[in-house]
């Protein structure tokens, strides 16, 4: 090989093994077979668990899901204004790492809503697409207990943004047996508790920018009787969550495609 060859390859290598620092391929976010990803953030009680009494390891995903519970919730954490009458009370949410999309990419995962709670005490769960500055901009699902008919879409909340498969779900009525609801796992406050199943949720990103991903679960009305949501196989266009480089790499990557537009240049004399 000729040595302008040779630098040239080098020189590829380099500015692919940069851009790769952006790339898809360097976000672990989406997978919970490790626990929750270290670059997403927890208010309240979120975790990692794999398949646990009611609730089976997502169909496609891993060997482990990620979920929120209100078992251990903080004040506060709710969609606020929506739910009809009531209030909500204390849940938790987890945030992803913030990711940059392409418009007309496909924000894909899958959920299972669960809930000892029933009658009037309807808690809910959620997944929002927020902006760079944390604003709504899209309400993808809810998820909530009711004493019959559907549990997603949620009763007396905004309609779902996402493509859901199934459209509408019931709920797989009992008290369910899961972990993450605590002392109440197993439990059964009048009719509504239970678990939906996995549901597919499905969402065409409209507008190219940096994008978080939410996933939220309270109480409405009360404290007691507990709910939460599980989560799986988080990618956008198939693959997980491609980071928001920092700034550094930002740098990095600039610098080693400079470096190969000059080599071209000079090599075209």
């Amino acid at each position: 090989m000729k040595a302008g060859q040779l630098k040239a390859t080098r020189l590829l290598g380099i500015a692919a093994c940069i851009a790769g620092l952006a790339g898809p391929g360097s976000a672990a976010a989406g997978g919970f077979d490790n626990g929750i990803p270290a670059d997403w953030q927890c208010q309240g009680n979120c975790g990692a668990a794999g398949a646990d009494g009611d609730v089976t390891l997502a169909p496609g995903g891993g060997t482990s899901y990620g979920y929120v519970t209100s078992e251990s919730g903080v004040a506060g954490v709710s969609l606020p204004g929506v739910g009809g009458v009531g209030e909500a009370t204390t849940g938790s949410r987890l945030l992803s790492n913030l990711f940059t999309a392409e418009a007309g990419q496909a924000l894909d995962f899958k959920f299972n809503y669960v809930t000892s709670d029933g009658a009037d005490y309807s808690d809910y769960g959620w997944a929002r697409l927020l902006d760079a500055s944390g604003a709504q901009v899209a309400l993808l699902f809810t998820a909530r207990t009711s004493p019959s008919g559907s549990a997603v879409p949620g009763f007396d909340m905004p309609a779902a943004a996402a493509t859901l498969t199934p459209g509408q779900v019931g709920i797989v009525a009992g008290g369910p047996t899961w972990s993450p609801l605590g002392a109440d796992s197993g439990d059964c406050y009048d009719a509504g508790c239970g678990y939906t199943g996995w549901v597919q949720s499905s969402y065409r990103i409209a507008d190219a920018g940096n994008y978080y991903l939410e996933f939220g679960v309270t109480n409405w009305d009360d404290e007691e009787y507990q709910s939460g949501l599980a989560f799986d196989g988080v990618t956008l266009d198939g693959v997980p969550l491609p980071a928001v480089p920092e700034p550094a790499t930002y740098g990095m990557m600039l610098g080693g495609l400079g470096l190969l537009a000059a080599w071209r240049r000079r090599a075209g004399r």
